[in-house]
């Protein structure tokens, strides 16, 4: 299977953004692309709270031209990690079937764009992690990082995390970055490149949920060198 599994140093870093962006590009480009998101949790928010940008899965489901359930077999309403909003729900989440689920829902010569819940270690039930999820999947891994104070420490864990259960790190991405970064975002772009040793790519701001909005910002990213297609 040939893709991309998206995860960040937190939740809100701009994952599900980065995700879409890259499927948009992808599928402007002629690229036969599929998104997938195993959870998303906090339905029940209301529309303002999310500053006008539709949820997760439909968000990545408009990228990739895919039917909002399409992208996530499991949605709940309560914002809080996926193991609880399941038990919540009276549910349990179950690995095989989603592993099951994506792997039926990609065909030969697409790619597939996977985006996390969350970071690496959130559980998706008591003995079972997005990383587990990850490492099942065989995928390269991108990491969803902010750009400011506190980024450091939050991206090198989660390398360590990633590399630690044999993941590769394609790239770490900076988003939202910002037209004009400041001496501490510089700096910060240049340790994680260093003292992680490991790409560190950005994300431009993007306006508003619009195809052709994130197409553009995803088309300025490398994803055919991540993607190893040239």
């Amino acid at each position: 299977m040939r893709g991309l599994f998206v995860t960040g140093t937190d939740t809100g870093v701009g994952k599900t953004v980065l995700s879409a962006a890259l499927a948009a590009a992808l599928a402007a480009a002629g690229e036969p692309v599929r998104t997938f998101k195993p959870v998303v949790t906090g339905l029940d928010d209301p529309a303002e709270a999310s500053g006008g940008w539709p949820a997760d899965h439909v968000l990545l489901g408009l990228a990739a031209g895919m039917a909002p359930e399409e992208v996530s077999p499991l949605r709940f309403g309560p914002a809080v990690s996926p193991h609880l909003a399941a038990e919540l729900a009276g549910q349990a989440i179950e690995p095989e079937r989603l592993l099951a689920a994506v792997r039926a829902s990609v065909q030969e010569g697409q790619t597939l764009i996977a985006e996390g819940v969350g970071g690496l270690l959130v559980p998706l039930r008591a003995d079972y992690s997005v990383r587990d999820f990850a490492v099942a999947l065989g995928l390269p891994v991108l990491i969803a990082a902010r750009p400011g104070l506190g980024t450091i420490n939050h991206t090198l864990l989660t390398l360590q995390a990633a590399r630690g259960a044999g993941l590769e790190v394609r790239a770490v991405v900076l988003t939202p970055w910002p037209r004009e970064p400041t001496v501490l975002e510089r700096s910060n772009r240049e340790t994680l490149a260093r003292v992680g040793e490991v790409d560190v790519d950005t994300l431009s701001p993007i306006a508003g949920p619009e195809l052709s909005e994130l197409a553009r910002a995803g088309e300025q990213l490398p994803w055919r060198r991540w993607l190893r297609l040239r």
